[in-house]
């Protein structure tokens, strides 16, 4: 790790066959929120060690807010998707017995399905985020400007006759 990192930093480790990403949930400014999404979500960054059959994932923070930080965790395993929520709290990670209000389903399509129309917030964050469950990568967006909305807003093609798993924070 970086000497001079700063930030906190917490570890988890996969079983094999499994794959855990961690989603850092921010609050919008209360300017944004009235007309766009009231949260938005980015990945947290993570380095890995082969330890055996398993893999210690560690994930880093960089700017962690003083009041704590809630996270969408997911582990991706064969056919499923386990969600849990957690808070890192100081330096320790909570995991919430309480529920986000997250709204998530899975996307499957016969023909090549293009989706429009993502909201980003001026800082290039969005509310829905798009994940291939076989490997946890987020499928790429196009960027482009609504002219008539004023907005940058994203789009992105799913392939046909593969699933898809969709999340998205609500209020």
């Amino acid at each position: 790790m970086d000497s001079n990192f700063h930030g906190k930093y917490f570890s988890i480790t996969d079983a094999e066959g499994l794959n855990t990403v961690i989603y850092l949930v921010n609050r919008t400014e209360k300017e944004i929120a009235k007309t766009g999404p009231k949260y938005t979500v980015e990945r947290v960054e993570c380095s890995e060690e082969l330890i055996g059959n398993t893999r210690k994932k560690t994930f880093y923070i960089k700017n962690p807010a003083p009041e704590g930080n809630p996270l969408v965790i997911l582990t991706f395993g064969k056919e499923r998707v386990v969600v849990n929520m957690g808070f890192l709290d100081y330096d320790v990670l909570k995991i919430s017995k309480k529920p986000m209000p997250m709204k998530f389903s899975t996307l499957y399509y016969e023909e090549e399905t293009e989706i429009m129309d993502f909201e980003y917030t001026k800082n290039m964050q969005r509310p829905i985020i798009i994940l291939d469950p076989v490997n946890g990568d987020e499928v790429k967006s196009t960027l482009y400007f609504d002219e008539e909305t004023g907005d940058v807003k994203g789009k992105c093609k799913l392939k046909p006759h593969k699933k898809y798993f969709a999340f998205e924070i609500k209020d």
